[in-house]
């Protein structure tokens, strides 16, 4: 598994409609917090602000030591020296990825609700692997529900680090972390409160416990 990659923890996905100052500031706030894992997914802005955006969360990712992840652009991740790429079924392939990416780069997989995916993504290469959605997603609306015994499942069946994923809330966190998974992807109900340093925090001391 790659150095940067915590093998536990809080993995905060950036919001799409978030950018420039305030999203830079909502990053460092998460970051403050105590996440130490962040996804840039952005889908609507133009590649100027993506790689503007890109850069300014690298430098505060470096600087508080958390590891930066780009959803899907492999080339995007290159210029920004970012620690790796998140790839779902329609993006490239990991070999792909790999052969681009510098040595040691993260890359993570989505699964959605099938294990056999998640087993030929481990085969080829893959450092974490992600199954949601969980919960309603107001991110993904139509996405594949996932069900907790599934995310028992892939914990106990997969040794790399496995992510949750998909409308999960501070409510139902400890429900899905019972399962064994490793990893609570969180957009919404991170970057959406009033205080995003203290939902991070509070996010963070679920994972306080023993491993």
């Amino acid at each position: 598994m790659p150095e940067r990659l915590p093998r536990r923890g809080l993995y905060a996905i950036t919001p799409d409609g978030l950018s420039g100052a305030r999203l830079l500031s909502s990053v460092e706030a998460a970051l403050a917090g105590g996440v130490r894992l962040i996804q840039y997914r952005d889908k609507g802005h133009d590649p100027v602000q993506r790689f503007r955006d890109a850069t300014g969360l690298a430098e505060r990712c470096r600087r508080y030591g958390a590891c930066f992840i780009i959803n899907d652009d492999i080339e995007l991740a290159i210029r920004v020296a970012a620690d790796g790429v998140h790839l779902g079924r329609d993006d490239a392939a990991i070999g792909e990825a790999r052969a681009h990416l510098a040595p040691g780069s993260v890359i993570g997989a989505s699964c959605y609700a099938d294990l056999a995916r998640a087993s030929h993504a481990l085969a080829a290469g893959a450092d974490y692997l992600a199954f949601g959605a969980v919960c309603t997603s107001r991110t993904k609306p139509d996405a594949t529900p996932v069900t907790l015994p599934l995310l028992r499942e892939a914990a106990s069946r997969f040794t790399v680090p496995i992510a949750a994923i998909g409308g999960i809330d501070l409510a139902r966190a400890s429900d899905v972390l019972a399962t064994g998974v490793s990893l609570l992807a969180v957009c919404d109900d991170l970057f959406s409160a009033d205080d995003v340093r203290e939902q991070a925090r509070r996010y963070t001391r679920l994972f306080q416990g023993p491993i």
